[in-house]
This record gives structure tokens, sequence and C-alpha cells, in this order.
């Protein structure tokens, strides 16, 4: 048996690629690992939350101290091998109270992400697919709108005393009407669809309808609608406790740390800077996770394999 020889091509003439080359499939990726390959921002952001998760669960172990003990002979002092984020006016080490702090802002976003998508998703079905039901739960979710969520959150918690709870509680308030809008618009759109007058028209009944049809179609902009929320709830947090209508100043959170440190503010900007810098990455992170399932969950800017 002979072996076939590919002629050569005749001098000066190009050969055209084989048609194989011009077609070859694109490698796609699958899995976990695949998914975060195909789109970065996901796996930057997931692995700067899942570090600060482990600072905040394991903040006992990681060389701090009592982020609550007084120690005036050790106040205002700069950052060293012993304190290493330095001192505050009242000698509490700040590189505890950091990482304590760090237990604060992420209980609050991830809290009051998830209480105020399950609140809002199920007012904006219910707005969006019974008419009767529109007018009167959306004319409410307009006159929340109308306050600034700021404003509201500082409104309620002038009614309660400083609690973390009572901080989530206000937050959440002041974050359903945007969940429970967006919720609505996309029902709106959904319920006009043939396999959902389809179902109607087989007798389904209201709820299964919802539940079957419309539901499982709100959850991929919900879920991005959860991540903003939960970076918007730290910032307003800190906030909060910055002008002192936040969490009480004996339990440690990066606003109470940066208020009592803006009076040193020109002397000792460590005080201020490292709660400041740790706030700034953990928004970073979560808005970082929320563009990468924008990207992945909208057809339209999913990127290629």
């Amino acid at each position: 048996m002979t072996a076939t020889t590919t002629p050569s091509p005749p001098p000066g003439l190009v050969v055209a690629p084989r048609l194989p080359d011009l077609m070859a499939a694109p490698k796609i990726r699958r899995g976990t690992i695949g998914f975060l390959r195909n789109h970065p921002t996901v796996a930057i952001g997931g692995a700067l939350l899942l570090l600060l998760v482990i600072i905040g669960v394991f903040a006992p172990f990681l060389f701090t101290v009592d982020p609550t003990a007084i120690a005036p002979a050790k106040r205002t002092r700069l950052p060293s091998a012993d304190f290493w984020f330095g001192t505050d006016a009242r000698g509490r080490d700040i590189y505890s109270r950091v990482l304590y702090g760090t237990r604060v802002s992420l209980t609050v976003g991830l809290a009051v992400a998830l209480a105020a998508s399950l609140i809002g998703l199920s007012i904006g079905l219910v707005a969006g697919f019974v008419r009767w039901a529109d007018g009167v739960l959306m004319r409410c979710m307009d006159g929340l709108m109308s306050i600034p969520p700021i404003l509201l959150a500082v409104a309620l918690m002038a009614l309660t005393r400083g609690s973390v709870g009572n901080v989530i509680l206000a937050i959440t308030i002041a974050e359903i009407p945007r969940v429970a809008r967006l919720v609505r618009g996309v029902v709106l759109s959904l319920r006009e669809q043939p396999y959902v007058d389809g179902a109607v028209a087989s007798g389904t009944r209201t709820p299964m309808v919802i539940l079957r049809h419309i539901l499982p179609n709100t959850m991929a902009p919900m879920l991005v609608q959860a991540t903003y929320i939960c970076a918007s709830a730290m910032i307003t947090e800190a906030i909060l406790s910055f002008i002192g209508a936040g969490t009480p100043p004996t339990i440690p959170s990066w606003g109470n740390i940066m208020a009592e440190g803006r009076a040193l503010w020109q002397v000792k900007p460590y005080i201020v800077f490292f709660p400041a810098a740790f706030l700034s990455v953990t928004v970073l992170a979560v808005n970082l996770v929320g563009d990468g399932l924008r990207d992945a969950l909208d057809p339209r800017m999913a990127k290629s394999p």
C-alpha cells in the first residue's frame, strides 16, 4: 500500500487554507470552571467576596484582640508591627475593629438583598399579573419611592433604637419598591405571551400560572438586581452608622469607625482610610459579580464561548 502525497503548488502561487481550518469548531467550556473562565468578572468578584467572608467568619483567629477594649495609654498610635492599622482616639485596635466590622456589612448586605428580593418579588408578581391589584400596590410603591432611600432609612431608624436588625429592616423597606417595579415590568411583558394565554385558557389557576410560567422567567433579572441591592445596602448602612443613626457604638462597623476618626482626619487619616478601603473593595466585589451575572444571563449580552 503506497502513501499518497499532496502535490506542491506552482511557484508564485498562494494556497488557500483548507476548509476545516476556517470552520474549526470553537472550544466550549462547560461546568463551573468553564463558566468562571468565560466570565472573569464573576470569578474576581466571587474570590474577593469569599475572602471577605472568610475574614468575617474567622476574625477572632486572625491575630485580633477585643475590638471594644479601650486603652487610653495606646490611643492614636500609628500603624506598626504591634498595631497593624494603628489605634483610634480611645486606644482601640483598628485592625480588629475593621475585621469584626466585616461581619456587620456582609450581614446587612446579604440580609437586605434576600428580604427585599423576596418581598419585592411577591408584590411585583401580584401587581403585574392581577390587574385589579396593580393600581393599589404600585401606588403604595410609588409613595415609598418618592422618598430618597437614605432619608427613608433615617426616618425609620429615628423611630427605633440602633441595632443591626433595625438597620436591616429600615433599608429593606426602602429597597422593596425598586424590586417590585422591576418584577412588575417583567411580568407585564410575560403575561401576554402565547404560552401564558394557553395556560389560562386550559383552566390553570392563577397561582399555578404565576409559579410555573411567570416566576422562573423573573429569576435572571432578580438575581442581578439582588447583587446591586446588596452593594447599596452596605453603603447605606455605613452612611447610617457614620451619621449616628445606624448600629450602636458598641458594635464595630465600618461606618462607626469612620465617624469616630473624622475629627482626626487631617492628622490621623489612617483611622478613616482602612475601613473605607474595606468598604470600597466589598462593594466593588459585589458589583463585579452583578455585572458578570448580567452578561451571563442576558442573551443579548452573553459572551461567545
